[in-house]
């Protein structure tokens, strides 16, 4: 595989990829390092399976694949005390595991580096060239609403900053909430003679209730090793408007899990109501959009997809 066809199967499914060029040049490598940095603050969702795909895309390209478990920045964002997130580390590590990365993944826990003085040197350089508006700024769609704000809020992006100076990164990947930080650390990384990371943007999914983001925290989201039962149950309750396909999370699970791992969907319908059928991605879209398929039939096909598809994850977090 040459590196233009490499390089469109990294696009696949990403919203972009800053830039095209550098990534050329990090292909020429004999093993470029990729990363993604996971706060552990609760459930392991399809909102983080989709950077994991990517994740295994790149692994398969000859990356070694860098997870962050980001056990100080879930503290700084108020996700618990520190024997909590190191207990929801420890699970969200194996629900990695179960979503197939290989066993040359590597598993890095922030606290295990970033006290060290080379990486504090740097923090605190960083912190005398970022404006605190800019800091802010950046945390917008990772941090909760605060109408009062801890310092910890701005301390945030310039350690993610240093991470990746201190993994050695070729490539950041990470869901478009991302994108403020790692275009702050683009900038900044140069300036303390730090090589700057690619930067990979994948879309964030929606909520199964219909809001912007599907999030551990606001209970809207299928964990990836959630119980048959209760995957049927979120998908049947789940927000499917009939004929719409923008932000519609039933559509969105479709052409993000469904579609680039099959050709077809299965619907299966009783008699009365057609009966079974197999839809592409095209089909789908038109069926749905004109109103050929019930909600409840697309959720249908949904729900028996992801009970096939997380069924290896249920195993595995069972051993």
């Amino acid at each position: 595989m040459d590196i233009e066809e490499k390089i469109q199967l990294i696009e696949q499914g990403t919203l972009e990829v800053i830039d095209k060029e550098e990534l050329k040049d990090v292909l020429k490598k004999e093993q470029p390092i990729a990363y993604t940095g996971y706060e552990p603050s609760g459930k392991i969702h399809l909102g983080h399976a989709v950077t994991v795909q990517k994740l295994k895309t790149l692994q398969k390209l000859g990356f070694k694949i860098k997870i962050l478990l980001a056990d100080y920045h879930a503290f700084l964002n108020g996700k618990g005390t520190v024997e909590e997130i190191a207990e929801t580390a420890e699970y969200n590590k194996k629900c990695f595991e179960a979503l197939g990365l290989d066993e040359t993944t590597e598993f890095v826990y922030g606290s295990s580096f970033q006290l060290d003085p080379d990486y504090t040197t740097k923090v605190y350089q960083l912190a005398t060239m970022t404006t605190l508006k800019r800091a802010k700024r950046s945390m917008d769609q990772v941090s909760r609403h605060d109408d009062n704000p801890k310092v910890a809020s701005v301390i945030y992006p310039i350690m993610q900053t240093v991470d990746m100076a201190a993994l050695e990164v070729d490539v950041a990947l990470g869901g478009m909430e991302q994108r403020k930080i790692q275009m702050l650390a683009r900038e900044n990384l140069e300036k303390i003679d730090e090589n700057v990371p690619v930067c990979i943007h994948t879309p964030l999914l929606h909520g199964l209730d219909g809001d912007a983001k599907m999030s551990s925290s606001k209970g809207n989201f299928i964990a990836v090793d959630d119980s048959v039962e209760d995957i049927t149950k979120k998908i049947n309750k789940s927000y499917c408007p009939q004929g719409e396909i923008e932000d519609n999370p039933m559509i969105e699970i479709a052409e993000t899990f469904v579609y680039p791992n099959q050709e077809k969907l299965l619907i299966k319908r009783p008699e009365k109501f057609g009966g079974d059928i197999e839809l592409t991605h095209d089909e789908l879209i038109e069926n749905f959009k004109n109103g050929d398929l019930h909600p409840m039939d697309l959720k249908t096909g949904i729900k028996d997809f992801l009970i096939e598809y997380l069924a290896p994850v249920r195993e595995y977090m069972e051993e």
